[in-house]
């Protein structure tokens, strides 16, 4: 009985890799000195794995940045305009791709299946040159190796690498990016040659892209790629990993069908109707890679579940072919609660992070193996029972607010039409008003005056004191810019989610339980474990001191309940709906809150709302239709002339838009920039929007500055598709993770850009 980790977290116990990374990118370390931390972790992520047992240790899941990244350096699919002249592709290629650089903008970058990591979307055409470009496979394989670790290399799979790709621009729309494969495999028997040669004996490919809804062509493609690489693959044992989803029915007959695979792994965790299939068919002499192990959350296994499970597939591919692993990588939960000395002790026992799961994946190989750890086992059970039983997981007021919401659909009383009308009579906006989408930048002293009042080192006056000061230089800042709607900056606030979850009810917070969210940043999502409610507010104290600094607007702000419940680790003992029910209502009586203190526009941030959308079209509507209901809760009760804004950041909306409207939300700013205006093309194909819209016009992601004329060239390409009336000016998302020395002139010709189109637009009339 064999264990399989699929991939683990590589940010390190305490984000070793973050600081290393950002002190590199800021030029006081050298690539030697981020090169030895990474190695560092490596080795000790292999070391822990091999202690606990693993049989199946995985290698290059590892990265700098992105692992789809690292795949487009391996083939060399440079896009032209980072400059690559050919040979092995160095740190100044590799983070020009990611983050972009003084002369070119980075590469997309968008999010990975349904989770919260991102990845660096590939831009292919038919004239991409494929070459072998980086070895960073086989020199980790051998880096393990010289440790006395044989590992398992992996590979994001050369049919999921084209069908998360995009064309590049200037290639049409239309352009099969499947053509490419017979181009990509030559570098995959390149790679897999040289890992023959160094020694190793398992390779695995990640096709998470099977769980999706794919064609019979895409299909294709799969038995096509794995035949081609069947005899490359003579002598080596090949694992072909999906995960996230089931397996429909059509794909896993063509997964257990592909060439030259020695084993395939499901996650079951998220796809329990798998279990079917498999029971319905495995095919004789295979290994099956069994997830039991939930890789995106952080609640302990019930290892006796987990147990019968698997002597019931033992049943079916026999105790030397089933390998116990994980539903998915580890890179999508927290790292280790050896770190969590503060977490509350029973509900510390309820959790497992990354470092834990590897222990229980263990633990179940050996006790389906017959060495069972009964101490380990009695005490999950006792965890287990606990969590059901106690008293601060339930509450009834709550259970019974939630239930009442069952026959309404919580509508504003007026139209958005109407409702626009009368903000404007108030508000008097210009037309191509400017705003900014909620945060600032954070800077050191900011930071350390939040931390110091955490630790109780500075007192409540001098906290208050500065973060007052902090808004009154923001609030000045935006007057001087001559910004329309301004913000308070959310200097008080260390994350959007956090910073809410802290003053509700039913959740929980870690010191280090931080994800990678994408590079270098990352989240740190609260614990869901109980029912939510709102105990005081939250906002209004920061928000009505802001708003007592200016005549103009300013907006309240607040994270909506999808984004706080897909941005947390979410109790898994009810329909996750039912928490968001819960939410919805606490973050209502805060939005009521804020406009009886005066504050007229209140941004509700639901950011998450598309990551949340099942993998499957089948699935859309249901959670589609309790994601926007959860929205309209929110804000059902205000009045006409209270202006409600959300904020939606990278994705793909066009397939949601109908669901957008359905929010019913009187301005919707939304990331736009990096994804070459994908989002205008809903409008230019004749969707009809009449609310306030405004299309990020330039990317806070990047520290390039845009020019006046670059943000004014934006804007009229979004007045060619949209009314001039309900138009916008905006950047593309929030500016805490930049510097001032960026941000003030990235506004300041972003206003200049809204006025210069002002005085055109008069003029023509």
């Amino acid at each position: 009985m064999a264990s399989h980790i699929v991939g683990y977290p590589r940010m390190g116990p305490k984000r070793e890799l973050k600081f290393a990374l950002e002190s590199f990118w800021d030029q006081k370390s050298s690539a030697e000195d981020l090169q030895k931390v990474a190695a560092e972790l490596r080795s000790s992520i292999w070391k822990q794995m091999a202690d606990a047992g693993t049989k199946y240790i995985p290698s290059n899941t590892f990265a700098y940045y992105d692992q789809v990244l690292d795949t487009t350096a391996m083939l060399g699919a440079v896009p032209p305009r980072y400059g690559w002249n050919g040979g092995e592709i160095e740190f100044d290629v590799y983070f020009s791709m990611a983050r972009g650089n003084a002369s070119v903008p980075a590469m997309e970058m968008t999010k990975w299946f349904d989770t919260n990591y991102h990845y660096i979307v590939p831009e292919l055409g038919p004239d991409v040159k494929f070459s072998y470009s980086s070895h960073k496979a086989v020199k980790e394989y051998q880096e393990a190796k010289a440790l006395g670790v044989d590992t398992v290399p992996v590979f994001v799979g050369p049919v999921s690498y084209l069908l998360l790709s995009k064309p590049a621009k200037g290639v049409e729309k239309s352009f099969s990016l499947l053509s490419l494969l017979d181009k990509i495999l030559p570098v995959y028997k390149e790679v897999i040659a040289e890992l023959k040669a160094a020694g190793a004996s398992w390779i695995q490919f990640d096709e998470p892209t099977l769980v999706m809804d794919l064609d019979a062509h895409q299909l294709q493609a799969f038995t096509q790629a794995y035949s081609e690489l069947e005899a490359s693959c003579s002598g080596l044992n090949v694992i072909v990993e999906t995960y996230f989803a089931d397996v429909p029915a059509e794909a896993f007959k063509t997964l257990i069908s592909l060439k030259g695979v020695t084993g395939f792994g499901f996650d079951l965790v998220r796809g329990t109707k798998t279990l079917h299939l498999i029971k319905g068919g495995f095919p004789t002499g295979k290994y099956l890679f069994a997830g039991l192990v939930d890789g995106r959350n952080i609640w302990a296994n019930d290892l006796a579940a987990s147990l019968s499970v698997l002597q019931e597939l033992e049943s079916i591919v026999g105790k030397d072919k089933l390998v116990v692993s994980t539903s998915c990588s580890l890179l999508h939960t927290a790292v280790d609660l050896v770190n969590e000395p503060k977490l509350d002790q029973e509900i510390k026992s309820w959790l497992a992070f990354a470092a834990q799961k590897v222990v229980e994946v263990n633990a179940l190989a050996k006790a389906l193996a017959g060495n069972k750890d009964e101490a380990f086992f009695s005490a999950n059970t006792a965890a287990q029972a606990s969590r059901k039983s106690s008293p601060r997981v339930t509450n009834e007021a709550v259970q019974k607010a939630a239930a009442a919401l069952r026959g309404s659909d919580h509508r504003r009383a007026t139209d958005v039409s109407t409702r626009l009308d009368a903000q404007q009579k108030k508000l008097k906006l210009p037309v191509l008003p400017t705003t900014t989408i909620g945060s600032f930048p954070q800077t050191m002293n900011l930071r350390r005056n939040r931390r110091e009042y955490k630790a109780k080192k500075i007192s409540e006056e001098e906290y208050v004191k500065s973060i007052k000061e902090e808004i009154n230089k923001v609030v000045k800042l935006q007057e001087e810019l001559d910004i329309d709607v301004l913000v308070h900056g959310e200097p008080e606030r260390n994350d959007m989610v956090e910073y809410f979850g802290e003053q509700l009810s039913g959740f929980a917070f870690t010191a280090n339980g931080w994800v990678q969210s994408y590079g270098s940043r990352c989240v740190k999502p609260p614990i869901i474990y109980g029912d939510v409610s709102r105990p005081k507010p939250m906002t209004v104290f920061w928000s009505t001191m802001a708003q007592s600094m200016t005549d103009r607007p300013m907006k309240g702000m607040l994270t909506g309940p999808v984004t706080i419940l897909n941005w947390s680790f979410v109790r898994n003992d009810q329909p996750r709906f039912e928490t968001c029910y819960q939410i919805a209502l606490a973050i209502k009586d805060e939005v009521e809150d804020l406009e009886k203190a005066g504050i007229t526009v209140i941004q509700i941030d639901e950011a998450a709302l598309r990551e949340g959308l099942p993998l499957r079209k089948s699935e859309h509507a249901f959670y589609l239709d309790w994601a926007v209901h959860s929205f309209r809760i929110t804000n059902c009760g205000v009045q006409d002339t209270t202006q409600i804004h959300t904020h939606m950041c990278y994705s793909n909306f066009n397939d949601i838009i109908h669901s957008i409207i359905n929010m019913d939300a009187d301005v919707i700013t939304i990331e736009n920039s990096r994804s070459d205006e994908k989002l205008l093309s809903v409008f230019r194909e004749g969707v009809k929007y009449g609310a306030g819209i405004g299309p990020g016009v330039y990317d806070i992601h990047s520290p390039r500055i845009p020019s006046t004329e670059e943000i004014a060239d934006r804007i009229n390409k979004m007045l060619a598709v949209l009314e001039t009336n309900i138009l916008w000016v905006n950047p593309d998302c929030g500016l805490k993770t930049r510097k001032y020395t960026e941000v003030k002139p990235a506004l300041k010709n972003m206003v200049a850009a809204a006025k210069l189109l002002r005085t055109e637009l008069a003029s023509a009339k």
